[in-house]
């Protein structure tokens, strides 16, 4: 199966499927973080195995995308089958984060791309991505996402925002130890991040 390696092929593919949503007279918004939205915003250049949907928007308020619609999936998957990916290339994988909120100001921030008839992406922030990013470098190890952040080019200040809201998303005291750990790792000490 194909990964998504560019920023145009990221567009050709969810350009594909706003035509398969239109031709169905269907209209969804949705919320994309991680890789694909940093690879179609600029901020990295590695290809990724599928696009992350946290949430779907309606008339500006969040909805967890879990469950994804059936009638996104039915497009979906008729995208994967043209394209030849993955049939999950597009998934509500990171919907969990809207469990417990995402961080303050995230929608006032995010990069809207209306594509057609049939699709408008809203991209998050650089600032959401050093969020997500910090909080999946602590809970699922370094790799892609210590790339990532650092290609983000957090300051101190953007870390320890970060995460302040990852402890909102795991209090346990083990957690904070290991994002203590990970802060050092990225240069910055003596972070007040609370009990």
């Amino acid at each position: 199966m194909t990964d998504i390696t560019t920023s145009d092929r990221a567009g050709k593919l969810l350009a594909a499927l706003s035509e398969q949503l239109a031709s169905r007279e269907r209209h969804y918004e949705i919320v994309v973080v991680g890789g694909s939205a940093l690879l179609a915003l600029g901020f990295v250049d590695r290809p990724t195995k599928d696009v992350d949907v946290v949430a779907l928007s309606d008339a500006g308020a969040l909805q967890k995308a879990d469950p994804l619609p059936s009638e996104l999936i039915d497009a979906r998957d008729r995208v994967a089958r043209d394209f030849g990916l993955q049939s999950n290339w597009l998934n509500a994988g990171p919907a969990s984060l809207m469990d417990l909120g995402l961080p303050e100001g995230f929608l006032d921030r995010v990069q809207t791309r209306a594509l057609g008839d049939g699709l408008t992406v809203h991209f998050a922030s650089r600032l959401d991505q050093i969020h997500f990013k910090l909080y999946a470098l602590v809970d699922q190890g370094p790799g892609k996402h210590e790339q990532d952040l650092r290609a983000l080019a957090p300051t101190p200040q953007e870390l320890i925002e970060a995460a302040r809201w990852a402890r909102s998303h795991d209090p346990s005291e083990g957690f904070r130890d290991m994002l203590e750990e990970a802060l050092r790792h990225l240069g910055v000490e003596d972070a007040d991040l609370g009990a």
